[in-house]
């Protein structure tokens, strides 16, 4: 029973449309409805002929181009529906002409005003020739009905502006939506990428002055290989929360993977002291992911433009929430990067205020940076 629906929508609109007109045409031809139809004026009844199919089928049989003709439809259902009432025989197929209205007040495109305004006019010869033939209809009558059939045609126009308002706004949820996403990919390779590029930079100018001692050297180097590789995993862990479908399981850096991160810090030769208090919690929905990018963002501008200062990192898990505090002195040299364009802190801040938390990045009095995050955590029970 639910394929029916199914099956009955992946019917051409055409065909689906043409039913609709064949089943009003047969219950027009059964004798029992003649005469109960829609009746302008007061011309005596008449008894159905083969005019009167002729008719009937003419107002009909076209509503199957309701939709993709809906001009072409209302001219045709119009002329049979006149021919209806000029012979007297007020058939049931006059309901098609309200339809026909609906049609083309919701499926029109162009020329809207041009056509109502043609149709309207050609309702005054049909209602003067109704009178001419006897129709004992006052002027108020054929008033009456003609607003009648405009109230059909302003329910079609109606549902084609609900229609039009609704594709727009799926259109601006979509574009806000790749707004979103492409926001999203821009931090994370952010994050991602100028952390590892800016450790190798600063591995490989040491590296200059250590040709005396190959040890050291070859120690430096081996870092920076290291960094290389871990760049390309977290490259590809990337690629992977991006697209799950391209294979390979979809990996968020976690807040117990900054030990590893500290150390990797340290052997760029940045000294850094790391404090971690209270136990994480198994699930803290995306504060330990916000954490780990603080710390990460901080390190990497520690790097960059503090180059050998002594950095301090503390992190806490309370309850509910998750704080981090990096600081960083000032005394040190800076390792020849071009200013920053503040894209990482205003990524971070966001990232925070999303989860309703609070984020601080200062200058400290006599040289050094702060930065402070405090991240609310979901709560597991």
């Amino acid at each position: 029973m639910r394929r029916a629906p199914e099956l009955w929508h992946r019917l051409d609109v055409t065909l689906r449309d043409l039913l609709l007109g064949v089943l009003l045409l047969a219950g027009s031809l059964l004798p029992v409805l003649h005469s109960y139809g829609t009746r302008i004026g007061d011309l005596p009844n008449r008894p159905f002929d083969a005019l009167a199919v002729v008719a009937v089928a003419l107002e009909c049989l076209p509503l199957a181009v309701r939709r993709r003709w809906p001009v072409v439809c209302l001219a045709l259902v119009s002329l049979g529906f006149a021919a209806d009432q000029l012979r007297g025989y007020h058939s049931l197929a006059g309901t098609a002409l309200p339809i026909a209205l609906l049609s083309v007040g919701s499926h029109l495109e162009r020329r809207r005003r041009a056509t109502a305004l043609l149709f309207s006019a050609a309702y005054v010869p049909l209602a003067i020739a109704l009178s001419r033939f006897g129709s004992g209809e006052t002027w108020d009558g054929f008033l009456t009905f003609y607003l009648a059939l405009a109230f059909a045609w302003g329910i079609g126009a109606w549902l084609r502006s609900t229609r039009a308002m609704e594709a727009e706004r799926r259109r601006r949820v979509a574009e806000d939506t790749r707004v979103a996403e492409r926001t999203r990919i821009a931090r994370e390779l952010h994050d991602v990428v100028t952390h590892h590029v800016t450790a190798m930079v600063v591995q490989v100018e040491a590296a200059r002055y250590l040709t005396a001692a190959p040890e050291r050297l070859d120690q430096t180097l081996a870092a920076v290989t290291d960094t290389g590789r871990r760049a390309i995993t977290d490259l590809r862990h990337l690629l992977d929360l991006l697209n799950p479908d391209h294979g390979g399981a979809a990996r968020t850096s976690p807040v117990g993977g900054l030990d590893t991160l500290v150390e990797q810090t340290r052997r760029s030769g940045q000294p850094v002291e790391f404090t971690e208090e209270g136990t994480p919690a198994e699930s803290s929905g995306s504060a330990d992911l916000v954490a780990y990018r603080v710390v990460q963002e901080a390190l990497t501008n520690a790097l960059k433009y503090a180059h050998g200062s002594r950095t301090s990192v503390r992190v806490r898990h309370g309850e509910g929430e998750i704080t981090v505090k990096v600081s960083t002195e000032g005394s040190g040299r800076r390792a020849g990067f071009p200013a920053g364009s503040g894209r990482g802190l205003a990524g971070l801040r966001e990232r925070v205020d999303v989860l309703g938390g609070e984020f601080s990045a200062d200058s400290e009095t006599g040289g050094g940076f702060t930065v402070r995050a405090r991240i609310p955590a979901a709560s597991t029970s």
